[in-house]
């Protein structure tokens, strides 16, 4: 695990690019930082300065090496490194309310965009035109969508939104892609098809996660539920009830077992019982060290927590992240913090 501070402004997205040799944060404001590390040091290398409001997602698209923003001024922009210059070509995204969250498809032909417009926007360039158009998919969302992610095929993208709903789409563009074969999800799968609604959830969904084979998907949600749904299964949904806060967004590390962190500041573990269909937690990744209690008897071992408490009470969370975990990345790196400290954890 790996430890940076970068600002003292909360980061309120952050993506890293390929090598993870770069990130991008946004510091709670309308700008985009890109850092670069040399040696032991991370050094700013890039301003995006364009958005008139604050930015509000981020994705780096490895291959390619472009960025996509998106912000609360209701655009999106494509950033293209020329040179040593980031220049940024405007989406029009068509809505009339602050985009919330974007993420690049797996071909990187195309990404989606979710705002509070209760649509996504599913973008792509169009080549006779030189520019970026998009379609969008509306029925029956009836919230904003707070979080996207893509299967695997580059077809499928699941959502989810304030109207307490997780939704798997057919975002199939013919214009850039070839017709997709069938999955567990379904067969049929023209733009804007509803493959897949969830009915157990209690509370907004904040975050959502395909797994690597594409037959899984996870929420969370604010009622502190953690929700696997299972195309291999009849679209079968195990539901637990966390005794954390609620959780913000998730990522898998295997197909049975995900990683989940929130308003407690801290990255936890659950596992999947594909057998049984059950979830279960499986731990706290964030582990405070131990104190000198070993060795003390349990009177004793309260009245030292008491003394403790007294003394350092203000002085901070025992956690590494001292804020809530809002946005999480793939590939290895895992949740990263509304504080000032993108954090990557490696699963052991």
């Amino acid at each position: 695990m790996a430890y940076h501070s970068f600002l003292v402004e909360p980061i309120s997205c952050h993506a890293w690019n390929k090598d993870r040799s770069q990130i991008a944060i946004c510091p709670n404001n309308h700008e985009v930082h890109i850092y670069e590390k040399s040696g032991a040091k991370w050094t700013k290398v890039h301003e995006l300065k364009e958005h008139n409001g604050q930015v509000t997602g981020i994705d780096w698209a490895p291959e390619s090496n472009r960025i996509v923003t998106c912000g609360t001024d209701r655009n999106a922009y494509v950033w293209t490194l020329k040179g040593r210059t980031w220049k940024p070509t405007l989406v029009i995204l068509r809505i009339n309310r602050a985009a919330r969250c974007v993420r690049w498809a797996p071909n990187e032909n195309k990404f989606a965009v979710g705002s509070g417009s209760r649509v996504i926007s599913i973008c792509y360039f169009e080549q006779e035109n030189d520019w970026w158009v998009c379609k969008h998919i509306k029925k029956p969302i009836r919230s904003t969508v707070l979080s996207l992610d893509w299967h695997p095929n580059n077809v499928l993208l699941a959502a989810g939104s304030c109207d307490f709903k997780c939704r798997i789409f057919s975002a199939y563009i013919k214009e850039v892609e070839e017709r997709p074969a069938p999955t567990p999800w379904g067969s049929k799968m023209p733009f804007g098809e509803l493959m897949f609604e969830s009915s157990s959830s209690c509370g907004w969904v904040h975050g959502v996660c395909f797994s690597a084979s594409g037959s899984r998907v996870a929420w969370v949600s604010h009622d502190s539920t953690v929700c696997l749904a299972d195309a291999d299964k009849k679209m079968a949904v195990a539901t637990l009830a966390s005794e954390t806060l609620p959780l913000l967004a998730l990522t898998f590390i295997t197909d049975n077992s995900l990683v989940a962190a929130g308003h407690d500041c801290f990255p936890v573990l659950f596992t999947y019982d594909a057998a049984a269909g059950m979830l279960s937690f499986g731990g706290r990744l964030d582990v405070p060290k131990q104190s000198s209690q070993r060795g003390l008897t349990a009177p004793g071992q309260n009245l030292d927590k008491k003394a403790s408490s007294e003394t350092t009470a203000g002085a901070g969370l025992d956690s590494l992240h001292k804020n809530s975990v809002r946005s999480r990345c793939s590939a290895g790196a895992r949740p990263s913090a509304r504080s000032s400290a993108p954090l990557a954890w490696t699963a052991a």
